[in-house]
Formats: C-alpha cells, sequence, structure tokens
C-alpha cells in the first residue's frame, strides 16, 4: 500500500505481535517526526504499522469525530490482527472513542484533552494508554492529563513543549523528541 508513492504498511521483521494504526494530525503527517519515530518504536517492538494519510481540508463540514472513526474503520476493515493498537496525534486522538468502545491500547500524542469529548473518551478507554502533551500546548489541559494519569495513563508532560513538541530551540526540540522516543518505547516494552 502507498499514498503518493510512500509506503502505507511495514511489517517487523519477526512474527508480527499486532497491528498499530497510525492516525496523524490535521497537519502533522504519518512522516513527522513523532509519528516517524513511533512507527520504527512500533515495529522494533513487532507491531505491524499501518499508517492512515488523509487531506483534512476534505472534511469539510463534517464534524471533527465521525470524520476520524470514518478513516480509522474503513482503514481497519479486513484486518485479522489479535492486538490492535491506536496510535494518534492531535486530530487523530479524535479516534479515542473508537479505541475506548473496543478497549484498544493507544498511544495519543498531542491530544485535544480540552475537548471534553476526547478526555472522556480517553478516561473510558479500559486498554493501556500512554499520553505525550506539552505545557506549552494551547489543546493539553494539565489538570486533565494528572486526573488521567493517576487513574492508569502513561503520561509524558514536557514543560516547554508545544502542539508540535517542539520549543524555539533545535537542540531542545530534539531533546523533546528524544524524550519522546524514550516513553513511546517504555510503554511498548510494557505491552
Amino acid at each position: 500500500m502507498t499514498f503518493g508513492g510512500l509506503p502505507t504498511r511495514w511489517e517487523p521483521a519477526g512474527t508480527s505481535r499486532g497491528l498499530a494504526l497510525v492516525a496523524p494530525g490535521r497537519a502533522y503527517a504519518p512522516s513527522a517526526p513523532l509519528l516517524d519515530f513511533g512507527r520504527i518504536a512500533l515495529l522494533q517492538h513487532g507491531f505491524t504499522v499501518r499508517q492512515l494519510w488523509w487531506d483534512s481540508t476534505t472534511r469539510g463540514e463534517e464534524e471533527p469525530e465521525p470524520w476520524v472513526r470514518r478513516h480509522v474503520e474503513a482503514a481497519l476493515a479486513g484486518e485479522d490482527a489479535d492486538h490492535v493498537l491506536v496510535v494518534g496525534k492531535s486530530l487523530g486522538t479524535r479516534a479515542a472513542s473508537y479505541a475506548a468502545e473496543r478497549g484498544l491500547d493507544a498511544i495519543w500524542f498531542t491530544p485535544l484533552l480540552v475537548d471534553p469529548a476526547v478526555a472522556e473518551a480517553v478516561a473510558a478507554n479500559p486498554g493501556r494508554q500512554l499520553l505525550v502533551g506539552g505545557l506549552g500546548d494551547e489543546f493539553w489541559d494539565a489538570a486533565i492529563a494528572r486526573e488521567l494519569g493517576d487513574n492508569g495513563c502513561a503520561v509524558l508532560e514536557v514543560p516547554d513543549a508545544d502542539h508540535a513538541m517542539a520549543t524555539t530551540d533545535a537542540v531542545r526540540t530534539a531533546e523533546v523528541h528524544l524524550e519522546v522516543a524514550r516513553a513511546v518505547h517504555a510503554f511498548l516494552s510494557q505491552l
């Protein structure tokens, strides 16, 4: 499978232990750093990786959650994996209700915690979840993140990171991405 000539599916070196579906952000493609490092970690931990590529401008007047769910459901149709893990970035975290209904493990990069629907869906999910966000992100709610952490979610909160998990300093941004990669590796090691 390809999108614009780019692959959208990767298989691990050995036997796959499940399928990880990557749902990107509105303007944050699967090839962007957080999701690409995530793809590498998922492969390293034995997951088949399937990326969604979308043009969010085609959403029109459709509400974001049903639009994302429709894409996730279509991507998973016909998949026969015993273990499904959802990885979402920003807009992709609107798949949280889908994951919660099915009890799917999830990694949420910069989840839209200021939206009650997303926060409630994360809270309702019995699956294991990792939340990654920064205090410089207007869509991250530190109090909700703490509450979700107290209720079983793994949480990485970076004080100086924005919605892209970046800062105004290139070296510090690289360090932030290293922190995120380590958190993803630790989370996947415990699944």
